[in-house]
């Protein structure tokens, strides 16, 4: 059973207990639980299959769990559909209405509560002031660009302010720097409004730009739950590492261990890191490693981010010696791809500068604090 809890239970904003959500032969969940904090950016992370929109889908009321309880601001909403819930969603495709004005689109939902016409004007005008579409209110959707569709979408979700904005991979459409320019916006509008945003992407640098806590999905599980940095730097399983980002995975058996210190034996030789945190440890401190027992003779595997691979000597434990075999431009760094006599591949970080050439040796060293030990049989 996966569970999570960032904020205790009766504090949590959105609280998800236990929920599942089974279909004929398959379970897109199973047993979730899931303690969020008001005002907290959310960003749900896997890959397709991972269960993250179904959990998006649930809290919604898009679709109902085959068991388990979800609560939002103490309320139980687990039976009740979309339009009865504190929740609006923004959909990939907008679901804007062509037919309508951006002002006409933004004005429907607060219509259908019954606002009246002044109120309703003057939340519009808010809205499109929030979202830099103050001179926009008349213009047909069909006049305007990807962008600005996005931004009445959101418009349009938040102008009834919800207690939770749901957001469906709203940025998927979009090219690179709209993306980036989108996420800057979504994180100014949250902060500004202080909403509970749940953002859905399968892409980890979308996660890391706009969320204060990342939940990395596989399997219908909840993989490991944190801030970003946490999360990137010291991740709780091997997967959550792996989805993360590049890095550099040794193999190896549980030789000691030295409080939170693992000494992990290798074909490398012996390799000292820092024991991984439990699953939904806020901070990477001692204290948040304590549901973990590390037994010697265990399999685990050394997770090392390509930045804090060095080749000086100063830099911490040598790894053996690795011959590079690929070099790949990357702007500001060079990717380096090199391999030992045993077979193990190190991926690391190079100013552009100082790039090995390829069929050169180095001898890659990473500091202890830098260095996972997971284990290698997920939890």
């Amino acid at each position: 059973m996966t569970v999570l809890h960032p904020s205790s239970a009766s504090s949590a904003h959105l609280a998800v207990e236990a929920v599942s959500k089974h279909y004929p032969g398959q379970t897109a969940l199973e047993t979730v639980s899931l303690h969020v904090e008001r005002g907290r950016y959310v960003v749900l992370l896997g890959p397709s299959g991972s269960g993250k929109t179904t959990l998006l889908s649930l809290i919604g009321g898009f679709t109902m769990p085959s068991s388990g309880i979800i609560r939002i601001g103490g309320q139980d909403v687990t039976d009740l559909p979309p339009a009865k819930r504190p929740t609006t969603t923004v959909f990939q495709d907008y679901a804007l209405f062509p037919h309508m004005t951006v002002a006409a689109n933004i004005e429907f939902g607060l219509k259908l509560r019954g606002l009246k016409a002044d109120a309703r004007k003057a939340r519009v005008a808010t809205m499109l002031e929030l979202v830099g579409l103050g001179q926009h209110g008349e213009r047909s959707i069909q006049a305007l660009s990807g962008g600005q569709r996005q931004r009445v979408a959101l418009a349009r979700a938040l102008a009834v302010k919800p207690e939770i904005l749901l957001l469906d991979e709203p940025l998927g459409a979009l090219d690179l720097a709209l993306r980036r320019q989108m996420q800057d916006e979504l994180h100014r509008i949250q902060r500004q409004m202080n909403r509970t945003f749940v953002h859905v992407t399968h892409d980890q640098e979308e996660a890391m730009a706009l969320a204060d806590l990342i939940v990395v999905m596989s399997h219908g599980r909840i993989e490991d739950m944190g801030p970003p940095r946490r999360v990137y730097l010291r991740p709780a399983t091997r997967f959550a590492a792996t989805f993360m980002g590049e890095s550099t995975q040794i193999e190896g058996r549980i030789h000691g261990q030295d409080g939170q210190s693992i000494t992990l034996e290798t074909e490398i030789g012996l390799l000292r890191g820092m024991a991984a945190p439990s699953s939904g440890a806020m901070t990477d401190s001692p204290a948040d490693t304590q549901g973990r027992i590390w037994r010697t003779g265990d399999k685990a595997v050394a997770i090392i981010r390509p930045e804090n691979i060095r080749t000086a000597p100063e830099s911490g434990q040598a790894m053996g010696q690795a011959l590079v075999y690929e070099t790949v431009f990357q702007g500001n760094y060079v990717r380096v791809f090199a391999r030992s006599e045993t077979g193990q591949t190190f991926v690391l970080h190079s100013p552009a500068r100082e790039v090995p050439a390829s069929g050169s040796t180095i001898t890659p060293h990473a500091l202890m604090d830098d260095i996972t030990i997971v284990p290698a049989q997920e939890d």
